[in-house]
């Protein structure tokens, strides 16, 4: 099982206090360090300094770390054209040495559009720009060199396009799709997908859509057992009930409630849910949802008493 570190950097965080999470992820052996990308925030909190562009701060990371993978979850296919993300990722991919992963979702949060003058189309356009917006970037990705790429689609028009540059991961940086829909979303996955994402949901709806996942990757040819099945989970440990619920004040949650959607506890409580999940949906990679961002020690005592056990 594959332990990631995952932030929200737009409920307030600037970019040091990023580098701070990144490096002590790395120092304590987590696979990787994701962020969310949204300009906006969620919920209550002020948000102050203000959100951090998620590339920029990726391409930062690139070079400041050196082993931990990086990546997005997700970044919304609305708030960039896919030429130039394609160029984006890329040269993050390579600055990193290839530790890139690209995370990539139809748009959901129509206030952040509002607020940074982003259009918001409706929810079949979103989905379809999505679609474009894969088929786009991965065919510059692997359009071998010294080849042209073009592309008609109903949003996007590519002529002869020279596809450079290439990521460092050859054919392309794995690829991270997600989300609840039942028909599209499983089917866009089983095209592109190298991992399947869902975010706070329940083991049973996880279940029932790995499943959708892995019927329509056999509808298209594929093997399912080729795509990383993976979850998303805020993350509450402590070494004893105490501690944890100091940490839950912290970050404004109820013990029982994170006890029952997410992965709160002591270290022996959080390894019992963890199997859970392994027994009832063989995920094999979580990313564990940090929200305070001044807790290290937090991110310790998961490495130390959590990962051995898994």
């Amino acid at each position: 099982m594959e332990l990631r570190i995952f932030t929200e950097p737009q409920q307030g965080a600037h970019y040091s206090d990023l580098l701070k999470v990144a490096r002590a992820a790395e120092d304590a052996g987590y696979d990787g360090f994701f962020r969310s990308d949204h300009y906006l925030k969620l919920g209550t909190v002020d948000g102050l300094p203000g959100p951090t562009d998620a590339w920029a701060t990726l391409a930062g990371l690139a070079v400041q770390t050196s082993r931990v993978r990086l990546g997005t979850l997700m970044s919304a296919a609305t708030f960039r054209l896919p030429g130039p993300l394609a160029v984006t990722v890329a040269q993050v991919d390579e600055m990193s040495g290839g530790r890139v992963e690209f995370g990539i979702g139809s748009g959901w949060y129509e206030e952040e559009h509002a607020a940074y003058g982003i259009p918001f189309p409706a929810l079949g356009d979103r989905f379809d720009i999505y679609t474009e917006q894969l088929e786009v970037i991965t065919g510059l990705w692997t359009t071998p060199l010294h080849e042209k790429f073009s592309y008609a689609g109903k949003h996007y028009q590519v002529t002869d396009s020279p596809a450079l540059p290439k990521p460092a991961q050859r054919p392309r940086p794995p690829v991270i799709v997600g989300g609840r829909g039942t028909k599209r979303t499983p089917a866009l996955a089983a095209r592109f997908a190298d991992e399947f994402n869902l975010p706070f949901t329940t083991a049973d709806l996880a279940a029932a859509q790995y499943e959708r996942v892995d019927a329509a990757c056999r509808a298209i040819g594929r093997d399912p057992a080729g795509m990383v099945r993976s979850v998303a989970q805020v993350v509450c440990v402590g070494w004893d009930d105490a501690q944890v619920a100091r940490r839950a004040a912290v970050i404004g949650r109820d013990v029982a409630e994170l006890k029952r959607n997410g992965l709160a506890g002591t270290p022996a409580e959080v390894v019992d849910r963890i199997g859970q999940w392994r027994e009832q949906t063989g995920i094999s990679r979580i990313y564990l949802q940090v929200l305070d961002l001044n807790d290290l020690d937090h991110l310790e005592l998961i490495a130390a008493e959590v990962a051995p056990q898994l």
